[in-house]
This record gives structure tokens, sequence and C-alpha cells, in this order.
């Protein structure tokens, strides 16, 4: 197949001919749905693949017909199952989206690639559901061609696997200008989002609306959904208050103008849409137009595992060069309205039970020079988007509440979580102002484990030059990220060395078991972990999942978390593993590998409550943007915290060796702190 078969309908200006051209496909499919004429290997994944495409044209036709919102909930349910049953832990062993499962029957020679289009055929649930008609139809097309190929060599068993290969690639490539323009019109137009209307327009006592994203609907939000509508006016209108209230003074203490922007993206979990309607009410107040992310939790993340790095099929650097430049040509196009993005408002949602992925030799995987080249895309990507979006002028928060999967106390948990959300900011600033004053006096800061936990760190603290009107720590409360509770720095990388050691953490939504990373100065020299049998599994995990492929990282942030009424929360209701790190960062010290906190925004003046400049925003790494931008930044910052109860201490050491504890034997003894330690001790 040559690349050119792929028709470009937005490039060609040929719109009108969409209509005809999903007709002709879904025929296609309807027929292959039948009766499929391939080698008897092969019929049952295009027939179970057809019928998948067969009920999503259908999901488009009502949707073209206004029906979709008029479904009944056992209709709603009954599609829900038909496009993601074979995803859920109980039926995924014998689900073609199974890529063990595909290549055991499909073969070595084909498995990887149709266990990849099932995934990418799944993500087309959403769009169909959206009424975005083109990408459906060139969904529908390349599986067409695909099965087309197949029938073709009938007699043969099957097509050369390099025909499969070539149709997959163009077909990535050819319609990156629809794939890449439409995830950008997403985050940047909010006339592009049918998810608002959902928000703000469905009856939201009728759980059918749950169903109107398209993606698989679990008992969480079901749950949620139901337990947000059970909560009183006042308390939605206070959660909603919290976090728009803590986006606004993002803007204020970053001294950036909210007046200049005219969007905000909304990012949230479906089954919130409650509360996502009051925030929305509430920017409007502040002119800002919404666009929406919404989500849902993962029904089964071994799935999300296995096709992680489906890419690894088609992935060189002339795909990515191409669609770098369809971003580029977009947002120059659009670049007024890139411009009005105010940043993103997140909410998060905590529960799940820990994650320990299988890795999977049939799940495909990226070479080392496919590593080299998402590193490379994702930098470049980024300082795009930072370009056209004003990244320096902009600001997020992020908040975060339970689902009912953290178990029976759902309840309690959630009232817990929204206590620590609102604490007294005026506190937190007065105790860390106590603990700030100390640490500008440092020239290096020890932090050491206790027990089985064998943390030696030594954090080299850059000292401001007039301490009267400077501090190299920044006093941080609930504003861009809710809850209150923390004191951070951007370390000097050089005398910046140790061990850092987490008997288990939670990053990235996957758990790391007895993970350990190593130092010297500042960056990162050897790494391990417990998760998998061999040292060169493990080593992968936390290269792919930590370091994001790339050879090192910096030490971006040292930082000490102060908020211990959610430790003694984590503590009390034994959820510590399964708290986000939003929470978890404020329950302990804990250590960023990647950039800074200050990550293009190095240059902006930033003041503490108490009026005196933040001085040490950069390091020897991000002060590179000044001669080679490329070299200045990972893209990536990722937090790892030490639980109070694996903790020693935590010293000061000043430049004359003298030496002050703020936190010893996991206590807070800084003269002005100990009131933090109630929590801790009852």
């Amino acid at each position: 197949m040559n690349k050119n078969d792929f028709d470009n309908t937005c490039a060609d200006g040929a719109e009108e001919h969409v209509s005809e051209r999903f007709a002709l496909a879904a025929g296609r499919t309807a027929e292959i749905a039948v009766k499929p004429e391939v080698a008897e290997q092969f019929a049952d994944y295009f027939k179970v693949m057809a019928c998948f495409l067969v009920h999503l044209s259908d999901i488009y036709r009502k949707g073209a017909k206004g029906e979709l919102e008029s479904r009944s909930l056992e209709e709603c349910e009954r599609t829900d199952a038909l496009l993601y049953a074979d995803l859920l832990p109980e039926a995924y062993e014998s689900s073609y989206a199974n890529p063990v499962y595909a290549v055991k029957v499909l073969g070595e020679e084909y498995g990887q690639y149709l266990s990849m289009l099932t995934a990418h055929l799944k993500k087309k649930a959403p769009e169909a559901f959206g009424g975005e008609i083109l990408p459906l139809t060139a969904a529908m097309e390349l599986f067409v061609q695909i099965y087309n190929s197949f029938e073709a060599a009938r007699e043969d068993g099957g097509p050369d696997r390099k025909e499969i290969e070539q149709d997959i690639y163009w077909y990535f490539h050819d319609y990156s200008e629809i794939f890449y323009e439409s995830r950008l019109r997403k985050l940047i137009d909010p006339d592009e989002c049918f998810q608002t209307d959902i928000v703000m327009h469905a009856d939201l006592e009728n759980p059918a609306y749950l169903y109107r994203y398209g993606m698989p609907v679990g008992a969480n939000e079901r749950k949620m959904a139901a337990f947000l509508n059970e909560l009183a006016e006042e308390e939605i209108q206070a959660m909603a208050d919290t976090f728009t209230e803590g986006y606004r003074a993002g803007f204020v203490v970053t001294g950036k103008d909210l007046s200049k922007k005219k969007t905000v993206q909304i990012r949230y979990p479906v089954g919130f849409e409650r509360m996502v309607r009051a925030i929305v009410r509430n920017f409007d107040k502040m002119n800002l137009k919404p666009t929406m992310a919404a989500s849902v939790v993962p029904v089964n993340r071994q799935y999300d595992y296995d096709h992680k790095e489906d890419r690894a099929l088609f992935l060189d650097k002339a795909y990515v060069e191409r669609c770098l430049e369809v971003e580029r040509t977009y947002l120059e196009a659009e670049k007024t309205m890139a411009a009005g993005l105010a940043g993103s408002a997140v909410v998060q949602v905590f529960g799940e039970e820990p994650f320990f992925p299988e890795a999977r030799a049939e799940a495909p995987g990226y070479s080392e020079k496919q590593r080299q080249i998402c590193v490379y895309e994702t930098s470049a990507e980024s300082r795009m988007i930072s370009h056209y979006t004003k990244r320096d002028e902009r600001s997020c928060t992020i908040i975060a509440y339970p689902i009912p999967a953290i178990g029976p106390q759902f309840r309690e948990i959630f009232a817990e979580t929204v206590k620590v959300n609102t604490l007294d900011s005026g506190a937190f600033v007065r105790i860390q102002q106590k603990m700030t004053d100390v640490l500008d006096q440092a020239d290096r800061v020890h932090i050491t484990g206790k027990g089985d936990n064998h943390t030696d760190l030594l954090v080299k603290i850059k000292r401001p030059a007039d301490p009267l009107r400077e501090t190299a720590f920044e006093n941080c409360v609930a504003d861009v990220n809710i809850p209150a509770g923390e004191v951070f720095t951007s370390p000097v990388l050089a005398g910046t060395e140790g061990k850092l050691h987490v008997r288990q953490v939670y990053l990235n939504g996957l758990c790391f078991r007895e993970l350990k990373i190593t130092f010297k100065d500042g960056m990162i020299t050897d790494y391990s972990c417990a998760n998998f049998k061999t040292e060169e599994e493990n080593r992968r995990y936390i290269r792919d999942h930590v370091l994001m492929h790339h050879d090192t990282l910096p030490m971006g942030e040292f930082a000490i978390g102060t908020n211990t009424t959610a430790y003694r929360m984590a503590r009390d209701y034994r959820i510590a593993d399964k708290l986000p790190i939003l929470i978890a960062e404020k329950t302990g010290p804990h250590f960023a590998v990647g950039d800074t906190c200050y990550s293009h925004e190095e240059d902006n003046l930033s003041r503490n409550p108490d009026g005196k400049v933040l001085v040490a925003k950069e390091n020897e790494v991000s002060a590179l943007r000044k001669c080679d931008e490329e070299k200045a930044y990972y893209n990536c910052h990722t937090d790892i915290t030490i639980p109070y109860d694996e903790l020693d201490q935590i010293t000061v050491i000043r430049e004359d060796g003298t030496s002050v504890a703020i936190i010893a034997d996991g206590f807070f003894v800084l003269p002005g702190t100990e009131e933090l330690n109630g929590p801790l001790l009852a």
C-alpha cells in the first residue's frame, strides 16, 4: 500500500466526501462482521473487531440524530459492555487486546500488530460519541485495508508482515494532521469540546449521562456521581471555591496577570460533574471559558501497561518530525487563541489498589534509538507549546479526592480529605516561616532514614546573598498545589550526593518496591528497585517510568512536607500506599528528579508571604537555558517522598560546621514547629 492511498481530507479540503467514505467503510465492516473471508486462524479476530466497529458506526449515527441523550440506563450499560467487556481483568486473558493472547492465537508475525490495532480502535469510541466522523472513518478504513490484505493472502495463510507494517506506518503518518490538530484544539478551543455540554446541561440525577463520554464506566464513576448528588449544594460550592480560589491565588503569588487570559483547561474524573459544573461557573466569573479533559478510572491497569509503548511498531524520526510540524503549523495559525490559555485546573482521584505490572515480552517495547526519539519529541513539543501558550504567563492548580474503591470507609476518608484540603493556610505560613529562616542559613541539609530505610543524603543549598530580602526556600500554601504544607527549593547540584531510599512508593501511577537512587553532584548515577526478578527488568522499569528514558536526571527539588494531618489520615485509614503524590509529598521530605519546580519560569520574580524574593529557582542544568534551551530541561518532574515513620533526621549544616535539627527521630524539633507533631502523636 502506498502512503498516498490515505487521503487527508482536512488537507485537501474534501470534507464533503467524509460522509460518503464513512458509509462505504461502515458498510464494508458490516460485511466482514457477517463472514470474514480470511484464513481460519484470523477469522474470529476480524469478526470480533468488525462487530466492534459496527457498534461504533451505530453510535455515531445515533449521535448525529440526537438520540444518544435519550437512551435508557439499561441501553447505555449494554453498549458499554459491548465496547469494553473484553478489557475487564476477568476477560482480558482471552482478549485480542491482550498482546500475549494475540501472539498466541494470531502468531508472532501478526499478533503484536493486530493487538495494537485493537487498542487503537478502542480509542475511537469516545470520538464516535463526540461526533468526530473523520478519525472514526480513517480508523475503519485502516481496518478494512488490513483485512483486505489478509483476504487477498487467504490461500497463503496471511500477507507479508511488511505490508501490514507499511499500512500502519502511513496511517499514523498521514493522519497525524487530524490526530494532533484535534488534540491541540481540545486544549485551547472552548468551542471544540462536547464534554462541556455534558457537564453543563446533562441531567446529573440520571446516571445514564455518565455513558455519554464513550469511555468505560465502572463502579467508581457510578458511585462517585451518586455520592456527590447526596451532598448539599453548599458543600459542592465550597469544594469548587477551594479549587478555583487556589487557581486564582496561583496567579497572584507568581505575579501573573489572569485578566489577560481567556480559557482554562479543566481536567476531571467522570462522576465529578456536579462539582465541575460549579467550577465552570466560578471560572466564568473570572471571564475564563473551559476546555475539558475527562477521564475514567482504568478498567484494567495491565491493559494500559501492555500498550504504553505501542508506538514502537511504527515510531521513527521522520514520523516525529511530521507530527511536530503539524503542531507548529496549527499553533502558528491559532497563536492568539493559544496565548489565551491560562493553564490547567486538575481534579485528581485516588484510592485504587497499588498496581504491580507484569512485564510481558509480547507487548511492544521501544528500542534504545526510539527512546532517544521520544526524549527528543517530548522536549521539542514542550518548548513549542510553552512558546505559543506563553508558559511564563500561565499557572495551574491541582486537588485530589478519594474514590469509592478506597474501601468501606470511603465517606469518612472523603470528609477527612476535604478537611485536609481546607486547612488554615495562615498557620502553615507562620510555622513554615520558622523553617525557612533556619534553612536559609544552610550550606547543606543532611537527611537520614531510620530502621530499614537507608536514606543518607546531603543536599547543597544556595545561600541568599541578602538574607533580609532574599530566601532560598518557598513557603508553600494552598494555591497551585492543594493541600497546603511544604517548603521547597531547587538544590545546588554540585555537592548534592548520597542515597535516597523508599521502601514502597507510588510514582506516575505505578508502585515501586525498595526504590534506591544514588546521586553524585546532584545527578543520578545509579538506581534499583525490587519489583521484578532480574536487575535488568528493575532498571528498565525505573528508566522508563522515573527517568523517562533519560540516562540520568538531576535532583530538581528538595522539600520538607509539613502536612502532618494528611499523614495522620493516611495512617489512621491505612491508605498511605494509595495517596496521590499531590498529598503524599506533603507528608514527609521529598525529592524531585527532573526539572525544577520553576521550569521555564526561572526569571520571573517570586516572593514568599514575608516579601522575600526567591533566589534558588535554577540549578546548573536549567541555567543552560541562556545558551542552549534544549539541554536545560528534561520535561519531567517526579516527586519521591520519605514518610515520617521511615525518617530519622533532617539537619541544617551551616558553612562553619554548626548544625540545627529540624526533624529528629521523625518529629519536628525546631522551636516554633512543634505543633506539627500533634497529628503524629495522636
